[in-house]
């Protein structure tokens, strides 16, 4: 999520429900029209930041590798137009999270063979929260990817609810990345509750 995502809400005060309701990670995504910069991206940040350690959440910057290296954030999520994989790596060093976007196998492979601690495959579905995004894959990619190299985290992205979200776990797929999901949402920590429910329901398909 990034400060525009909110819907109108205080963005630090939906990423607190979110962390109530049991979220696992939070990426800062703060991009697209009215994006902060400078100092306020910077605060704001490290808000987030610090909400996640209140409760041990891991804290992942999108794209800006020069702002999780400042915080020391936990980790570093790239795009296939930003920096290659493996120069993200070396300047976060060995002990940091990597998590690039793929949407494809052949991507996939390159990602794990610099250093990818997980990838986001997709867009799943359609969704409204990318303007570049390109068109849904459904979920053969991460099957495609998770029979290929079973051991390397996929994190399923793109137009994924608790309504659809049981095919992407089963799938095969490690997690879902959402943003209008939760953060659009009236009561976050049952939406929360929703999708750890569909959980299971992909694990009876």
């Amino acid at each position: 999520m990034g400060s525009q995502n909110a819907a109108g809400r205080d963005p630090l005060e939906v990423l607190e429900s979110a962390l109530i309701g049991g979220i696992s990670c939070f990426q800062l995504r703060e991009k697209g029209a009215g994006a902060l910069t400078g100092e306020l991206l910077l605060d704001f940040a490290a808000e987030c930041q610090r909400l996640c350690r209140a409760y041990n959440v891991p804290f992942i910057v999108n794209d800006d590798v020069e702002l999780a290296r400042t915080l020391d954030a936990d980790g570093i999520h790239i795009g296939q137009e930003d920096m290659e994989a493996n120069a993200a790596r070396r300047l976060v060093g060995p002990d940091k999270i990597l998590g690039v976007s793929v949407h494809s196998l052949e991507e996939a492979g390159k990602a794990l063979l610099s250093g990818a601690d997980y990838v986001g495959m997709g867009p799943v579905f359609d969704t409204q929260s990318k303007a570049d995004a390109k068109s849904p894959a459904g979920i053969s990619g991460i099957m495609a990817v998770k029979s290929r190299y079973p051991g390397l985290p996929v994190i399923g992205i793109g137009g994924i609810t608790p309504d659809n979200a049981g095919q992407v776990w089963s799938a095969g797929a490690d997690g879902v990345a959402v943003i209008s999901a939760i953060a659009h949402a009236k009561n976050i920590p049952l939406q929360i509750r929703r999708f750890n429910e569909s959980i299971k329901a992909g694990a009876e398909k």
